[in-house]
């Protein structure tokens, strides 16, 4: 049984450009190092074809799990979402009440995550505890590093 996977609309796009990306330029590549093995003669002692046969099962397989990735892939109604809770896709500024640090995250689907880039995804543990939480409330979280304190200062699309 598939699950499905939600995405944002430039999340969704990234995974079609690679999947074609895949398609026209690795596929025919490795066929064309395919080819060339195959001219140089015998098969069974050519460790140039069995490299390109081994990359070229590795790139069908990447192709039909990002095939079965987008066909289970669902987009994230953004009109849907409601500001006023901690949801997908909110920019959620807090305070750590630990050590006042503030930080801000925007939560992603699990698939997009970039802690660089301060998106983290919607099944981390800092996530699932402020999902639904209200703008000035002030949160418990349990982290692989201990009990954490959080209050939610802003809350944002």
């Amino acid at each position: 049984m598939n699950d499905i996977k939600y995405f944002t609309k430039e999340g969704l796009q990234k995974l079609k450009d690679e999947l074609e990306r895949m398609k026209s330029v690795e596929r025919p590549a490795i066929s064309q190092l395919i080819a060339e093995a195959r001219e140089k003669g015998d098969l069974s002692e050519n460790a140039e074809y069995d490299a390109a046969k081994h990359e070229q099962g590795l790139l069908e397989l990447r192709i039909a799990k990002l095939e079965d990735t987008l066909s289970n892939a669902r987009v994230i109604d953004e009109s849907q979402l409601n500001e006023k809770k901690v949801s997908i896709l909110c920019e959620v500024k807090l305070k750590n009440l630990n050590n006042n640090a503030v930080v801000s995250y925007t939560l992603v689907p699990e698939n997009e995550a970039d802690i660089k880039a301060g998106k983290i995804s919607v099944n981390s543990p800092i996530a699932k505890g402020l999902l639904g939480k209200e703008k000035g409330e002030t949160v418990e979280i349990n982290v692989p590093a201990g009990l954490m304190k959080f209050k939610i200062l802003d809350i944002s699309m």
